[in-house]
Formats: C-alpha cells, sequence, structure tokens
C-alpha cells in the first residue's frame, strides 16, 4: 500500500525537549533566580553590612565571623570618604555572603527593640517631667500613685526647684528632676523579688 500522502513532512520532526515529559525543561535554568532578585539580596547585604560595621567591637567579638569577614569589618574605621565607605560595605557584603547571618539578624533585631524600649522610657520621664512642673501637686498624687517608692518631700521640693529654673531659663533643676524621676519610674518597673517556693 502505498504511504498516506496527506501527512504533513513535520509530522516526521521530533519533538522539542519543552514538550517531551521524558526531558523536560533544564531544571538548572528553572531554579536560578532572577536578576531583581538577586540584586534585592546584594543590597540587603549591604545594609546588613552597613548595621553590623557600627556594631562595638566587644559585640561583634561574640560573633562567629569568618576571619576574612572580621578583617573586612576592622577595617571600616580608618574609612572616613563615603564613597570608599560605600564599596567598602560591598566588600563586607561579599564576606557576609558566605556566612550564616541569622544571629546577625537576631542581634540587630534585640538591639533595635532595646533602643525602642529606652526611647519609650525616655519619653515617659519627659512627660512626667513636663505634667509636674505644669502642674505642680496635682500631678504629685498621680505619680505618687504610679511610683509609690518615691520620697514625697524629696519629689515636691524638685518640682519647685524645676519650676524656679525653668521661669529663669536655667537647666539644672529640670534636669536633677528628670534623673530622679528616671531612677523612680525604673525602680518601679523592675520585676519584683521572686516569691519564695
Amino acid at each position: 500500500m502505498p504511504p498516506d500522502t496527506n501527512v504533513s513532512a513535520t509530522d516526521h520532526r521530533p519533538a522539542s525537549n519543552a514538550a517531551d515529559p521524558a526531558v523536560g525543561p533544564d531544571p538548572d535554568l528553572a531554579d536560578s533566580p532572577s536578576k531583581s532578585a538577586v540584586k534585592r539580596d546584594l543590597l540587603a547585604l549591604q545594609d546588613l553590612a552597613a548595621q553590623i560595621a557600627q556594631l562595638p567591637a566587644a559585640e561583634l567579638a561574640a560573633l562567629d565571623l569568618s576571619a576574612a569577614t572580621r578583617a573586612a569589618l576592622a577595617e571600616t574605621a580608618r574609612i572616613r570618604d563615603r564613597r570608599a565607605l560605600r564599596r567598602h560595605y560591598k566588600r563586607i557584603a561579599n564576606c557576609l555572603a558566605r556566612e550564616h547571618t541569622a544571629p546577625l539578624h537576631t542581634l540587630l533585631a534585640a538591639r533595635a527593640a532595646q533602643a525602642q524600649a529606652d526611647s519609650a522610657r525616655h519619653h515617659q520621664v519627659e512627660d512626667w517631667r513636663a505634667r509636674l512642673i505644669a502642674s505642680g501637686d496635682q500631678a504629685l498624687g498621680e505619680f505618687l500613685a504610679h511610683c509609690p517608692g518615691a520620697d514625697r518631700q524629696q519629689l515636691r521640693q524638685l518640682i519647685r526647684a524645676a519650676q524656679r529654673d525653668q521661669a529663669r531659663g536655667r537647666p539644672e533643676a529640670p534636669r536633677r528632676l528628670f534623673r530622679q524621676l528616671r531612677a523612680w519610674l525604673a525602680e518601679a518597673s523592675a520585676p519584683g523579688d521572686e516569691p519564695p517556693a
């Protein structure tokens, strides 16, 4: 029987790899990140490098970093030019690309949380000082209810001195009041002694 003349010549071409389920797409190409993802990762490492380069030496010493990363971080202090510093952060980022960075992120997160807590305490002390100077004895009772360990007589004297100095444009007594309020508030927020078992 003669061959079927309706069959196209293209029907006899081998299928491409993409259509062949046995071969499939190249796995190396499928798993490789996009250029924008690579760029984001590099920028994140450079940002991390800039942050850890500012850490105190004692905190850096406690981290498990390679000798190359430690050497790059140690050089940061002598670099003053901003453009040179940006290039240096790229160098540190290249070192960090070979490090386990989870402990660095943990340390930076803990430092950020501590800084936020310190800022909140500072604002709390400032708010109490402003209220006590503005309202005097009216706010004094509220503060003593908040901080029962505070000395009423000492607080009253500090408030009056701060009111006088503020009226004269002098900062000494308001600063003394701030320091004492900070101590009392810290004492009031400190965890109490553990009850006996």
